[in-house]
C-alpha cells in the first residue's frame, strides 16, 4: 500500500507564506510525477501544480503562477509546495497526489491520471 502524507497547511493572513510538504511511504510505485490540487467547500477538486520527478519539468496553474512553486527532494522522497502571497481564494484542503505508473515529459494535471492520494492538509488564508 502506497501512502502519500501531506503536511504544513494552517490559518495565515492573507500575503503570507506557507510550505506544504509531501512524502510517499509503503509499497514503492513506479510513477515519477506528484501533483498538487485543491478542494474548497462546494468546488470541485482542481488542480494545482505538478511535477515530473526524473525529468524536473513543472506545471502550475494561471491563478497560482508566480506565487507558488512545486519541487522536490529526491533523497527524502518529498515533493514541496512553496506558498507566497496567499490570497483568501487560496482557502482550500491541499492534497498530494501521484500515478501508479508512468514516465513523464511533462506531468498530468487531471485528477483522474491519479492513483494515490493523501488525506489533505487545510490551508486557510484570512483577509
Amino acid at each position: 500500500q502506497v501512502e502519500l502524507a501531506e503536511s504544513g497547511g494552517g490559518l495565515v493572513q492573507a500575503g503570507d507564506s506557507l510550505r506544504l510538504s509531501c512524502t510517499a511511504s509503503g509499497r514503492t510505485f513506479s510513477s515519477d510525477a506528484r501533483g498538487w490540487f485543491r478542494q474548497a467547500p462546494g468546488k470541485e477538486r482542481e488542480f494545482v501544480a505538478a511535477i515530473s520527478w526524473r525529468a524536473g519539468n513543472t506545471l502550475h496553474e494561471d491563478s497560482v503562477k508566480g506565487r507558488f512553486t512545486i519541487s522536490r527532494d529526491n533523497a527524502k522522497n518529498t515533493v514541496y509546495l512553496q506558498m507566497n502571497s496567499l490570497k483568501p481564494e487560496d482557502t482550500a484542503v491541499y492534497y498530494c497526489a501521484a500515478p501508479h505508473s508512468g514516465s513523464y515529459w511533462y506531468p498530468p494535471t487531471s485528477p483522474s491520471n491519479y492513483d494515490y492520494w493523501g488525506q489533505g492538509t487545510q490551508v486557510t488564508v484570512s483577509s
